[in-house]
């Protein structure tokens, strides 16, 4: 059973109340000595308790994506544990790929640039298995999960690709492919950066869109290449089309972690000022779109950073901004924020070319 299923939820919310219901009415009955009778009632008591935590905390899981299998929660991933230096796993011409739920496709890459390994999710749209799309090339939007988190938390917390095919069926988006890889390969949080023989950058800029291009038929330019990112991810969909604008022309972030990086993650000063969206926009303007959303309440992205990050931007940079008036830091607020986000990104992104026959 899942970790962050429906059903998984739904059996400890009938067990909790099983559980309490029990106890109403077995605690009064409870024969033997009083000792023993008043232990009785303490254990179940404390079953209830811990059945009614174990629902709450599954439902803060499930809303902030924090754990998305057993085996993340456990760490027995592959390739889960803690790395610091290269690698192992299937070059890109060699690595294969398994169809899971929703159509999405899964694979485990080593990259020949960063020397990582990590998981890629794929997923095309419709359009892209129909005869009259055959020799059509599609641009790619890459989602960037937060941390903790993993590529499984677009999927099981943030409803993706639902959320695009209920756009693409509205026609308010164009068709183009989904990959979701994993933003700290070896779980190590380097804020998409380059440290030693960490370079998750490199894994991010070169070595995924390399997977992309030569894997399905994609559009192999800036232009055809979007980030879209949440917390974590999206201080890095801000950061590297600042850093590898000849590979993105556009990226978009909902509630970004703040812009000037994050000490635990880059402790040394200098590194994370080369790394900081907000130190980069004060020098640097390539001509690339961002988009920043948070909200009033959310207290882990403020309003203020997003603000001083437009401030200092200049053209040919292009910067949006959205504020929600309320919402926390949780994939609730985040899939609110798709309605206005994604047919951002579609309308910057080029379109799947040539178009079909």
């Amino acid at each position: 059973m899942s970790l962050t299923g429906g059903a998984f939820f739904a059996t400890l919310i009938v067990l909790c109340i099983l559980a309490v219901a029990a106890t109403a009415v077995v605690a009064p009955r409870i024969p033997g000595p009083r000792a023993v009778a008043v232990l009785g009632r303490l254990l179940m008591v404390a079953l209830c308790q811990l059945i009614a935590v174990a629902v709450v905390a599954v439902w803060i899981n499930n809303s902030f994506g924090l754990y998305t299998s057993w085996s993340d929660l456990f760490g027995t991933n592959s390739g889960a544990s803690l790395t610091t230096g290269p690698m192992a796993g299937p070059p890109i011409r060699s690595a294969t790929f398994t169809r899971g739920p929703r159509g999405v496709l899964h694979t485990y890459v080593h990259g020949s640039a960063s020397k990582l390994a990590g998981q890629v999710l794929v997923w095309t749209p419709p359009q892209y298995d129909q005869p009259a799309y055959r020799n059509t090339r599609f641009p790619v939007v890459t989602l960037l999960h937060g941390i903790p988190g993993s590529p499984e938390s677009w999927i099981d917390a943030g409803g993706m690709p639902r959320a695009v095919q209920n756009l693409l069926a509205e026609g308010r988006v164009r068709p183009f492919i989904l990959a979701i890889p994993t933003i700290d390969p070896g779980r190590v949080n380097t804020d998409c950066s380059d440290v030693g023989a960490i370079r998750t950058a490199t894994w991010l800029a070169k070595d995924v869109p390399a997977l992309m291009d030569q894997r399905f038929r994609t559009l192999p330019t800036a232009r055809g290449r979007a980030l879209l990112g949440l917390s974590t991810g999206g201080f890095c969909a801000v950061k590297l089309p600042l850093q590898y604008p000849h590979i993105f022309a556009t990226g978009a972030a909902m509630s970004p972690d703040p812009l000037d990086g994050d000490p635990d993650a880059l402790p040394d000063p200098a590194l994370r000022a080369l790394n900081s969206p907000q130190q980069i926009i004060r020098h640097s303007h390539p001509a690339v779109s961002l988009f920043l959303a948070t909200t009033l309440q959310d207290h882990y992205s403020k309003p203020a950073d997003i603000e001083r990050f437009h401030r200092s931007a200049r053209l040919p940079t292009k910067v949006s901004t959205l504020l929600l008036a309320s919402g926390g830091h949780n994939f609730g607020t985040w899939q609110r924020m798709y309605a206005t986000v994604l047919p951002w990104i579609s309308a910057r992104l080029a379109a799947a070319s040539p178009p079909p026959r």
